[in-house]
């Protein structure tokens, strides 16, 4: 398939950084004085950081890109020698994606006698410095709102006066910008697409519709950039291969406009994807739940 992705011209870019911090996947990382895209695995081709560029060197081009191919990437990137190999190392091992990380090293073993490191190097960045904590899991450096991460659900117990709940969720980000479709948990998954105010309307949102899905949110009336979210229900659909959709929405009107983003993904993607639709009434009973498509 032809897939949308961040070009960076590197005579124009200065190195100033204001693009860093406006990549919601954190693929963007300054190296050698140059914005460098450490990860094409974690860019969603979207251009958060396009109109931050002061001086206009990042722009989107299309190109062939059916299936990501860890090795053909590597191998490109080592001509761009070793602190943006290094980066882009660091980068898949603190986004826990192990699979592409071993597809590398893989790589870099067989030949590391082209390579412009020694391989000890490799070992030692990968396994001598320390990750940041947050309660039981690890994070990476930048921002961790906005860092993939995959846990076990009930990981975190909230306690009430009746009885003890438990949290379902198993990964995050969850907020629709803030999400890549390319993260490896949304693999095959059944999605959850929940409008923002329908887990506070109901109150067992957790055990009733998260159980078991991978949840995304968002609200179809105040967010920005729509069409940026049609785009990821595509590539949910198209790359991720998404299992089953069910959509969560509250009885208001202007809910309805999150199953539209969701039928306009499908009738533009590759692949057909049953969809459930669960309408929430504004007091917190499930007014309808049902297959729809």
């Amino acid at each position: 398939m032809i897939r949308e992705i961040v070009k960076i011209d590197e005579e124009l870019c200065d190195g100033c950084g204001v693009c860093v911090p406006n990549c919601h996947e954190g693929a963007l990382q300054i190296i050698d004085g140059k914005a460098r895209l450490v990860s094409e695995l974690m860019c969603d081709g979207l251009g958060a950081c396009i109109g931050h560029c002061p001086q206009g060197a990042i722009t989107i081009e299309k190109r062939e890109a059916e299936k990501y191919d860890e090795t053909a990437v590597i191998s490109q990137m080592i001509k761009s020698g070793k602190n943006t190999v290094f980066a882009h190392l660091k980068h898949l091992q603190d986004h826990n994606e192990t699979a592409y990380l071993k597809e590398a090293l893989d790589y870099i073993k067989a030949n590391r006698e082209n390579m412009p490191f020694p391989i000890a190097e490799v070992h030692e960045l990968l396994h001598n410095e320390p990750k940041k904590q947050h309660g039981n899991q690890q994070v990476s450096g930048g921002c961790p709102g906005s860092t993939p991460a995959s846990f076990s659900a009930a990981g975190f117990k909230m306690a009430s006066p009746e009885k003890e709940m438990t949290s379902e969720l198993t990964h995050w980000p969850v907020q629709l910008h803030l999400i890549n479709p390319a993260a490896s948990y949304f693999h095959g998954a059944d999605l959850l697409i929940a409008a923002d105010c329908a887990a506070f309307a109901h109150g067992d949102f957790h055990r009733k519709f998260i159980s078991g899905k991978k949840m995304v949110i968002a609200c179809p009336k105040l967010d920005q950039g729509k069409d940026i979210y049609i785009q990821k229900f595509i590539r949910l659909i198209n790359e991720a291969r998404v299992n089953t959709i069910t959509v969560v929405i509250m009885e208001v009107p202007c809910c309805g406009g999150l199953i539209g983003m969701v039928q306009t993904a499908l009738s533009n993607a590759e692949r057909n994807v049953p969809v459930k639709v669960a309408v929430i009434s504004t007091r917190g009973e499930v007014l309808s739940e049902e297959w729809v498509i």
